[in-house]
């Protein structure tokens, strides 16, 4: 844990609330190099793979906010504590910090709103905090785990989500061994949900929104991902894969447009002219013969 020094406002009679009185995400420090299980590669590319296949149907992209990394400070009380989730999701909160910012952490007594998911994904050195109770010592990422320390306060992240921020729906997910684990809050405490083995996916019917293990390639690195898909079980796509679908069906409306036009019997220069196109690029759909 880094500390800073900060001066506290002093309080009013009546008392002004906490938003107006404890640091604010200016204040408090945005990185913790001494945190351990800090991002490998997977943990860059893994959250960037879930925010950019997010497609949530009750609320505009300016009405919800995603985070990898990002320092969560959650505790009125002791404000100087902070958790990094790997990726978590709020929602009825703007974009930007106060609709003009991009943020620099993540601070709950300014925001006014605890994460609505929160997803993490296994290291070694970092599971049991992040499994709390759950936490299986003989499978959940590598057999021959190096030795934690007694963790002293604050709490694991765990605790925290379930007991601080008490974020509805905490996913886990281990690369190691392609296990998805899926928590949902009933009654104050997180309740494992079963899923079926051989296809783990999940939904989440509130946010109208899936999630499963997906094998494919990112970025061009292949592996097991989790990832976002609809109520069919189709994935959703990233901005890339549906720009490359719409050029694709341009193209497709291109080539047909092109083969109804010749074999009507129309000339190709009629057809180049009529659909904007040079003789060459015609001959690139594979209508005619260059």
């Amino acid at each position: 844990m880094v500390w800073i020094s900060y001066t506290p406002i002093e309080q009013t009679d009546p008392p002004r609330s906490p938003k107006e009185t404890l640091p604010t995400m200016y204040d408090l420090p945005s990185e913790d190099p001494e945190e351990p299980g800090l991002p490998d590669e997977f943990h860059d590319l893994q959250p960037q793979l879930l925010s950019r296949t997010l497609r949530l149907v009750a609320y505009a992209r300016e009405d919800y906010f995603t985070a990898s990394n990002l320092n969560l400070y959650y505790d009125v009380k002791h404000p100087l504590w902070h958790k990094r989730p790997d990726w978590f999701l709020a929602v009825n909160v703007s974009r930007l910090y106060e609709d003009r910012d991009l943020r620099r952490s993540y601070v709950i007594w300014q925001e006014g709103q605890a994460p609505y998911i929160a997803i993490e994904f296994l290291s070694p050195g970092t599971d049991s905090e992040d499994l709390g109770r759950f936490y299986n010592n003989e499978s959940d990422v590598l057999q021959d785990r190096p030795k934690r320390q007694t963790r002293p306060k604050p709490p694991g992240k765990f605790e925290v989500y379930e007991e601080y921020l008490r974020v509805p729906y905490y996913i886990v997910y281990s690369r190691y061994t392609q296990q998805l684990r899926y928590f949902r809050l009933e009654g104050g405490q997180y309740q494992e949900q079963p899923l079926n083995p051989q296809n783990p996916r999940l939904w989440l019917t509130d946010l109208e929104i899936g999630l499963g293990i997906w094998e494919g390639s990112f970025e061009d690195v292949p592996g097991r991902w989790v990832r976002w898909c609809d109520d069919q079980g189709n994935w959703l796509l990233t901005d890339t894969e549906q720009a490359e679908t719409d050029i694709g069906k341009v193209q497709a409306q291109l080539r047909q447009a092109i083969q109804n036009l010749l074999e009507d019997g129309m000339d190709m220069d009629r057809v180049a002219q009529i659909l904007s196109l040079s003789e060459s690029q015609i001959q690139a759909f594979g209508q005619t013969e260059p």
